[in-house]
C-alpha cells in the first residue's frame, strides 16, 4: 500500500471510533482491534511501509494542558474570546463565584498549589463537565501563558501541524502516562510509584515495551536522557539495553551527523528543564528548542518526523473534556473502589500541547483527530507493521493525518525560521527552583 494511502487511513482511526481498513471507507462493520494485531495482517511484520520517514523523534516535556500553553495561540481549539480579545473561559470556585482564566504572573510557576493526581484530576473532570479545576485547587489551575512567555512554542504551533485533540492517556501523573507512551498501559499504576517491570505474560508475543518490540525486529532506537531515562520506568531494561540508553549530548552529535536511529525518545532534565512546577518554563522551552532546531538543521531532516508533546496536564485547566478510550488490558487502576469514578483506564486524560514537526508536515493544517500517547506506538506499528502492545494502541490513531506524504516534495524541505526561545540564565533557573518545593 502506498504511503499516501496510509495517510488517508490514519485520519479515520481514533480512540473510541475505530474502524477496520475496510470500514475506514464506510464499508463494513466497526472493528475493535486487539493487542497483538498488526495494521496489515497480510503483510510480514517488520516491513517498512513509510520509507519517506526514516527518523521518528519524540520530545516529551512535562505538566501543561493545551489551554495552559496554547489557549491564546489563535490556532486550533483554544479559549473563547470576548470583543476585546480577552478569554472568557471559567470554572466555579469554592465560593461558587466564577474564576476566569488569567495570565499566569510568573514563568517560575512559584504558586504550586496544583496537582494532577488521580483524585484531583477526576474532581477537575467531574464526569465530563470539566468544572472542578478551581474547586479542587483554587485559582492556580486557571492561569495560562502566552506568546510573550513562550515565543518559540507559539512560533512552532503556528508553523507546523498543531494537534488540538491530543489527550494524555490517563487522568493521572507523569509516570503512568509515560508508561502508556512506551508500553501502551500503566499496568494499573496511577501515581509515580516505581514497580519492578512490565507485565508481559498476557501479551501476544510477550513484548512489555516498545523498546523490546523494536529490538526484536532489529529496528534501531535510542533513549537520549538528560538526568533520568524514561525507559528506566521499567528498570529491567537498563541492563538489557545499556547501549541504547545514552546521554543527551549524543543526541546533538547524532542529529548533526544525520545518524539518528529509526526511533528516538528525548528526555529533558526532570529537575530543571522539563517545565514541571516550580521550574522556569522558559528553561524548558530553551531545551526543547535546542532539540527541535538540531533535528531541523541536521542532514537527516528531509526524512524526519518529530513529535513535541507533554506527558500530562499538570493540573492546569483545559476546556475540552477527556474522551472515552479503549481499555489497554484487564488490569484495573490501583485505587480504592470509591475513587475509580467510573474510569477503568476507559477515559483519556486531558489535552496537552502537541505539534508534529517534519518536512512532510501538512501545511496550514490543524489535526482535530483524537490522539493520545499510544498514537506514537500506533505510528511505529504502522510504519513497520508491528503487533500492538495493548488494546489501547491497537485502536489508536496513527498520526498520518498530520503528514502530506503524497506530495512530490516535502512542504517544509527548507526548515522555517522559528522565533527564538527566551534566553534564561542559570541564576534565573536556580531562583525559580528555590521559590517552593516541587509539585506533585
Amino acid at each position: 500500500m502506498a504511503a499516501a494511502g496510509l495517510a488517508g487511513t490514519g485520519a479515520s482511526m481514533g480512540l473510541g471510533s475505530v474502524r477496520s481498513l475496510a470500514g475506514a471507507s464506510g464499508v463494513g462493520p466497526t472493528t475493535i482491534f486487539k493487542a497483538g494485531d498488526r495494521p496489515f495482517p497480510r503483510r510480514p511484520a517488520g516491513v517498512d511501509t513509510l520509507p519517506k520517514i526514516r527518523h521518528i523523534v519524540v520530545v516529551m516535556m512535562e505538566n501543561h494542558s493545551f489551554d495552559n500553553y496554547f489557549g491564546m495561540l489563535g490556532r486550533g481549539d483554544g479559549f473563547t474570546l470576548d470583543a476585546a480579545g480577552k478569554p472568557t473561559d471559567s470554572n466555579p470556585g469554592p465560593d461558587g463565584q466564577a474564576v476566569v482564566v488569567f495570565p499566569s504572573p510568573s514563568v517560575c510557576q512559584s504558586d504550586v498549589d496544583i496537582s494532577q493526581d488521580w483524585v484531583v484530576s477526576h474532581t477537575s473532570w467531574n464526569h465530563g463537565k470539566n468544572d472542578g479545576f478551581a474547586l479542587a485547587k483554587g485559582t492556580t489551575p486557571m492561569g495560562y501563558y502566552g506568546a510573550a512567555d513562550l515565543p518559540f512554542y507559539y512560533s512552532l504551533g503556528r508553523t507546523f501541524t498543531l494537534c488540538d485533540r491530543w489527550f494524555c492517556s490517563t487522568m493521572a501523573q507523569t509516570d503512568p502516562n509515560r508508561r502508556f507512551l512506551t508500553a501502551g498501559s500503566s499496568f494499573g499504576l496511577v501515581d509515580d510509584s516505581f514497580p519492578g517491570g512490565a507485565t508481559t505474560s498476557f501479551r501476544p508475543g510477550g513484548f512489555g515495551t516498545v523498546f523490546e518490540l523494536l529490538s526484536h525486529f532489529s529496528i534501531p532506537w535510542k533513549n537520549y536522557y538528560s538526568n533520568l531515562p524514561s525507559s528506566l520506568l521499567f528498570p529491567y531494561l537498563g541492563s538489557k539495553y545499556a547501549d541504547n540508553i545514552v546521554p543527551i549530548a549524543t543526541y546533538f552529535a547524532d542529529a548533526a551527523a544525520g545518524t539518528l536511529p529509526a526511533f528516538s525518545l528525548v528526555d529533558p532534565n526532570f529537575t530543571s528543564s522539563s517545565e514541571e512546577n516550580p521550574q522556569d518554563i522558559q528553561n524548558g522551552e530553551q531545551f526543547a528548542a535546542s532539540v527541535i532546531n538540531a533535528a531541523m538543521a541536521g542532514p537527516g531532516w528531509p526524512e524526519t518526523m518529530l513529535i513535541w508533546l507533554y506527558d500530562e496536564h499538570g493540573g492546569y485547566y483545559d476546556h475540552v473534556a477527556p474522551r472515552p478510550a479503549v481499555r489497554p488490558d484487564d488490569i484495573a487502576p490501583d485505587v480504592p473502589t470509591a475513587e475509580l469514578d467510573g474510569d477503568l483506564f476507559s477515559w483519556t486524560g486531558f489535552r496537552v500541547p502537541a505539534v508534529v514537526v517534519s518536512p512532510w508536515a501538512r501545511r496550514n493544517y490543524v489535526s482535530h483527530v483524537v490522539h493520545d500517547h499510544t498514537s506514537v506506538l500506533k505510528l511505529l506499528e504502522t510504519k513497520w507493521n508491528l503487533p500492538a502492545l495493548s488494546n489501547r494502541d491497537a485502536n489508536a490513531s496513527n498520526l498520518l493525518d498530520t503528514l502530506e506524504l503524497g506530495a512530490s516534495r516535502p512542504p517544509f524541505l527548507t526548515p522555517p525560521d522559528l522565533t527564538a526561545a527566551v534566553p534564561v540564565s542559570a541564576a534565573e533557573v536556580a531562583a525559580c527552583a528555590a521559590l517552593s518545593p516541587p509539585g506533585s
